[in-house]
C-alpha cells in the first residue's frame, strides 16, 4: 500500500515515529462543545439522532424517492439534514493521494469514458482528480459521470433529485452549521492490510483539517479499521473516539471486529469512548448492552432497523444512547415526539437536560418485545 505524503504545516509537530505512550496527544487537548473528555467520564448527554451521510444514503435502486432526495455525503445533504432536529451528521472521510481529506463513502468511484465502464480508488486520485467527477462548480465545467454499482451487481447512472459537487472535509467545516455535530468516519478498505505509518500519515491529514476549522462544533470519531481507532485516540485527546463493529453480524479476518464482546475489550485496552454497533447486533445479543455500560462506554447504532420507529423505541428503553439514521426527518420526529425533556416545574427538582423516558403500557411493551424478533429477520 502506498503512503501518503507526510503533511508538512508549521502549527502541526511532525513525529519520525508514533508515540508509544497511548496517553501522548499529537494535538493539545482543548474543550469542545458538548464533549465530556476522558473515557470514564465521557456520556453522551441525551438519546442522539444522527443522519446518516447527511440526509440519508442513496439507494439507487430503491422504489423510495427519500433515499435518492439528496447526493449522499454532499454539502447540499449536510445542510437539508440540519434543517431538522438532529444532533450529528455522519459522513465518511478518505484522503487522496496528495493528502487531502475528501468525503465519500465507496472505496472506488466508477466511470465511463468512451463506452468503457472504469473504477479508480479514490485514495490514488489527486484532489483535483477527485473533484472532476459529477457535477461541477462551475458551471461551463463538464465533470465526468459518475456511476455505482448497486446490491446485484448492476452499474447505474448516480442519478438523485439534488445532486451536488464532491467536497472535502474543509468544506464541510466551512459551509455546515457550526451547530451541527460532526461523527466522522474514518473511512479504509476492508480488503487491505494497511501499516502503521500509512495509518498515521493519513489520520495527521484528517486531524490537521479538524484542529484547524472544527471550533467548538461536536465531534466524533468513529472507524471499522481497529487500528486506525486506536491511532486516532492516541494522537488526539480532544475528541470521542468510537469503534465501529457488525457486531456479530458479518465475521471478518480481523477478530477484533466480530463481535460486541471483542469490540469491549479493544476500546477498554485503547482507551476508546463508545462503540457504533449495526442494530442486529444489539437486539440479538442484548445482554451486551448492560456489558457495554459497565465498561463505561457509550453504544449507538447504525442499519436499516433505525428507520423503523418501534426500533428505535426499544433501543431507547434499553439504555442505548443514539441512533444513525436514513430517514431523518421521520426518525427525528418520532424520537422528538417520544423523548420530551421534564420540567423542573413538573414536581421534581432536575438538572438542566434530563430527559423523560418514553412512557409504555405493559401490552405496548409485550408489543415491541414480540417485534423484534421479526425485525431482526428483516
Amino acid at each position: 500500500m502506498m503512503a501518503l505524503k507526510a503533511v508538512h504545516v508549521s502549527d502541526v509537530p511532525n513525529l519520525d515515529q508514533v508515540p508509544e505512550n497511548p496517553s501522548f496527544s499529537l494535538y493539545s487537548t482543548r474543550s469542545s462543545k458538548g464533549v465530556e473528555l476522558g473515557r470514564s467520564a465521557y456520556r453522551v448527554p441525551k438519546f442522539l439522532v444522527i443522519g446518516h451521510r447527511g440526509h440519508g444514503m442513496n439507494v439507487l435502486q430503491s422504489s423510495d424517492r427519500r433515499m435518492r432526495a439528496f447526493k449522499e455525503n454532499s454539502i447540499s445533504s449536510f445542510n437539508a439534514a440540519s434543517c431538522f432536529p438532529i444532533d450529528f451528521i455522519e459522513f465518511d472521510v478518505q484522503v487522496t493521494r496528495d493528502d487531502c481529506p475528501v468525503i465519500f463513502h465507496d472505496d472506488v468511484i466508477l466511470s465511463e469514458e468512451n463506452g468503457t465502464v472504469f473504477e479508480k480508488r479514490v485514495t490514488d486520485l489527486t484532489l483535483s482528480e477527485f473533484l472532476g467527477y459529477g457535477p461541477q462548480r462551475e458551471p461551463s465545467k463538464q465533470g465526468k459521470p459518475l456511476l455505482r454499482k448497486i446490491k446485484n451487481g448492476n452499474i447505474v447512472n448516480w442519478d438523485v433529485e439534488t445532486d451536488d459537487t464532491l467536497c472535502t472535509l474543509q468544506e464541510a467545516f466551512q459551509q455546515v452549521s457550526p451547530s451541527m455535530g460532526f461523527n466522522i468516519e474514518l473511512k479504509f478498505d476492508d480488503h487491505i492490510v494497511y501499516d502503521q505509518d500509512y495509518l498515521f500519515r493519513v489520520l495527521q491529514a484528517i486531524l490537521q483539517v479538524v484542529f484547524e476549522y472544527a471550533n467548538d462544533r461536536p465531534i466524533i470519531f468513529s472507524s471499522f479499521q481497529p487500528d486506525a481507532a486506536l491511532l486516532v485516540k492516541k494522537l488526539q485527546s480532544t475528541y470521542p473516539v468510537f469503534f465501529l463493529t457488525n457486531g456479530g453480524t458479518e465475521i471478518y479476518y480481523d477478530v477484533r471486529r466480530n463481535s460486541l464482546e471483542d469490540a469491549v475489550k479493544l476500546c477498554l485496552e485503547g482507551g476508546l469512548e463508545g462503540i457504533v454497533s449495526e442494530v442486529k447486533g444489539v437486539f440479538r445479543n442484548p445482554g451486551a448492552v448492560t456489558k457495554i455500560k459497565e465498561a463505561k462506554l457509550s453504544l449507538l447504532t447504525y442499519g436499516k432497523l433505525n428507520n423503523v420507529p418501534e426500533a428505535v423505541y426499544m433501543q431507547n428503553l434499553m439504555g442505548i444512547d443514539g441512533v444513525i439514521v436514513d430517514l431523518v426527518k421521520e426518525i427525528s420526529e418520532a424520537v422528538s415526539n417520544m423523548i420530551k425533556p421534564l420540567k423542573a416545574d413538573e414536581g421534581e427538582s432536575l438538572s438542566e437536560g434530563v430527559e423523560a423516558k418514553p412512557q409504555f403500557s405493559p401490552r405496548e411493551l409485550a408489543f415491541l418485545w414480540k417485534l423484534i424478533p421479526e425485525l431482526i429477520e428483516l
